[in-house]
């Protein structure tokens, strides 16, 4: 089959249903589903709750033979709120897409890898932690980011009224008319370790998510010698389209195993993608980890708003964590600024969104059997 082409198998659309309203109901769908689907179930529970207490955990659905060859596993929720769409396909594509499985491929769907930012619409973590910008070498000193430290202050300041909002703001777009908006967006987001309260920070160490997502890719891989990954993200790009994010320059072996599977695929090191070349990504570390499997990666990065309304949206929710009150009239609308940046409840939306996930998955299905 040639780059770029899908299987002819049947791509049914999505149910003109809204995304889940929240965690909780996103992860009974996505358990009931993969449960009554036969799937082997493993749950590995949160040490916080969420903000009405609710449990909250990552949950893994396996389907496959134990010691297939091949593997494809599919995580949603690195970034919390960028759940809602992730759990969504997953969810959606066991309930009627598990039948065109090949038998010598076995597939682990990681639910919710950050369900604490799901569950309080954030796309960070219980410690303000971006989870790709926290699988750095811990060992090594983290990187600096002299571009993010001279702009901290006014990404999150310490009063979010609508005049700080309109200062800040303008300030920060002059700096893009001066710099270039790429150059900008290299500064906030390619990640910075010496903000605690900022935005993109990799944080100090492994988070939990991190330490439990080394201990999922050691148990689940097994015998598998060829392992796709795909991981599923909201934010980035034109309104509905789906972007494969490459992690290695373009004349990478593994990119350029990439692109036979899917065709177009975006290395963000070379700058060809939407997404800024970026410290700490997760997808690098579990090659490292998996040491001799052939791992072939990307992140399936979907198109929302534009770039500015998401900055803002984040600016809010680390101004809200950093100074606000999480229990007030605020709160709630910061939460639905946050989730209507990353997670869209058009329909409309939807389509694309779902016919290019089967296009993904089969794509990776040709090529791993």
């Amino acid at each position: 089959m040639m780059p770029g082409m899908t299987d002819t198998r049947a791509h049914p659309s999505l149910p003109p249903s809204l995304l889940s309203p929240d965690f909780t109901s996103a992860r009974v769908a996505f358990m009931g589903t993969a449960i009554a689907s036969g799937g082997a179930i493993e749950h590995i529970r949160h040490p916080l709750t969420g903000p009405v207490g609710e449990t909250l955990g990552i949950d893994i659905a396996e389907f496959g033979p134990a010691d297939a060859d091949s593997m494809l596993m599919i995580v949603s929720g690195t970034h919390g709120v960028e759940g809602y769409c992730g759990s969504a396909l997953q969810t959606h594509w066991l309930d009627g897409q598990l039948a065109t499985r090949p038998p010598g491929v076995r597939m682990v769907f990681v639910h919710a890898l950050n369900p604490h930012g799901f569950a309080w619409v954030r796309r960070v973590n219980e410690d303000n932690v971006d989870l790709n910008r926290n699988f750095i070498d811990w060992s090594q000193p983290a990187p600096v980011n002299p571009g993010y430290d001279e702009i901290a202050d006014l990404l999150v300041p310490e009063s979010w009224s609508t005049e700080e909002q309109e200062r800040t703001t303008n300030a920060l777009l002059e700096r893009a008319a001066t710099d270039g908006m790429d150059r900008l967006q290299a500064d906030v987001s390619g990640g910075q370790y010496n903000h605690p309260t900022g935005v993109f920070y990799g944080g100090s160490g492994p988070t939990w998510s991190h330490d439990r997502l080394r201990e999922i890719c050691a148990a689940r891989v097994g015998s598998a010698s060829r392992v796709g990954i795909i991981d599923l993200h909201t934010g980035l790009g034109e309104w509905g389209h789906g972007e494969l994010i490459g992690h290695h320059p373009s004349n990478h072996p593994a990119h350029q195993r990439a692109v036979e599977w899917w065709g177009d695929v975006m290395s963000m090191v070379d700058g060809a993608s939407v997404s800024a070349s970026l410290d700490g990504d997760w997808l690098v570390r579990a090659e490292q980890w998996l040491g001799d499997v052939e791992v072939t990666a990307a992140a399936l990065e979907y198109g929302t708003v534009d770039m500015v309304s998401v900055l803002q949206s984040l600016r809010a929710d680390a101004w809200l964590h950093t100074h606000g009150d999480l229990t007030g009239e605020e709160a709630t609308a910061i939460r639905a600024q946050v989730r209507a940046a990353f997670a869209d409840d058009n329909p409309a939306w939807l389509v694309p969104v779902w016919s290019r996930f089967v296009e993904v998955v089969n794509n990776a299905f040709v090529a791993l059997s």
